[in-house]
């Protein structure tokens, strides 16, 4: 019988994803932890100040989602793979997972969180996949502007508030036939991004997948 590769069940990634959703399932715990901080202040806090709040907070993909991402990047074979929102990795590894198993491409992912962004590392090199990830630590926006290359596959899960600047920043390098995908299509900061795509004017056609919080899949037109 034929050999398939499949890195998502290779033991050391299935064991830190394992982990990792575990780990993920405590994120109420942690949030309840972050509001009630004294020098909590969602309005008063920038973006950086918010992320060094939530630096405990997993803030996942659903593993359904996951899947799905790793079917995508499978089926589409894309060369530069970006990621906006590493967080502590989950959804990093699933589309390194099919990179890697696809023989081609990287991924390159974006964290504003320093301590989230170290674990994330050591989780991708535990994981033998730091190979094919580039990590960006600090604003996505300032981060990504200087990426000079076609983006041939875009995953967005960082602030919701952000996703639509950073899809606008990286439009010149997304060519026709590109998907984009983005998560928690119900959350009431993603609604800027999910207007602009699922409007035809603006150069997408989009789809809503039903799985957990919503993925919004979108093919450049």
């Amino acid at each position: 019988m034929p050999t398939h590769t499949h890195t998502l069940a290779e033991p050391r990634v299935s064991a830190a994803l394992t982990r990792m959703f575990e780990a993920a399932d405590r994120d109420g715990e942690a949030a309840t932890r972050m509001r009630s901080a004294q020098s909590y202040d969602r309005a008063a806090l920038s973006a950086q100040e918010y992320a060094d709040a939530a630096q405990e907070i997993y803030m996942p993909i659903s593993a359904e989602g996951g899947r799905l991402l790793y079917n995508l990047i499978r089926a589409t074979k894309p060369a530069v793979v970006v990621e906006f929102g590493t967080s502590f990795g989950i959804s990093t590894l699933h589309l390194a997972a099919a990179v890697r198993d696809n023989g081609t491409g990287r991924v390159i992912t974006t964290e504003m969180s320093k301590s989230k962004a170290a674990a994330a590392r050591e989780t991708f090199a535990a994981t033998g996949l730091d190979d094919v990830i580039t990590v960006l630590e600090g604003n996505a926006l300032e981060s990504l502007a200087a990426l000079q290359e076609p983006v041939d596959f875009l995953f967005l899960d960082g602030w919701k508030d952000l996703c639509l600047p950073v899809l606008q920043l990286l439009e010149p390098h997304i060519a026709p036939g590109t998907l984009v995908v983005a998560d928690d299509v119900d959350f009431t900061d993603l609604r800027p991004y999910i207007d602009h795509v699922r409007d035809t004017d603006n150069g997408y056609h989009s789809v809503t997948f039903p799985v957990d919080d919503g993925l919004e899949i979108s093919c450049r037109l």
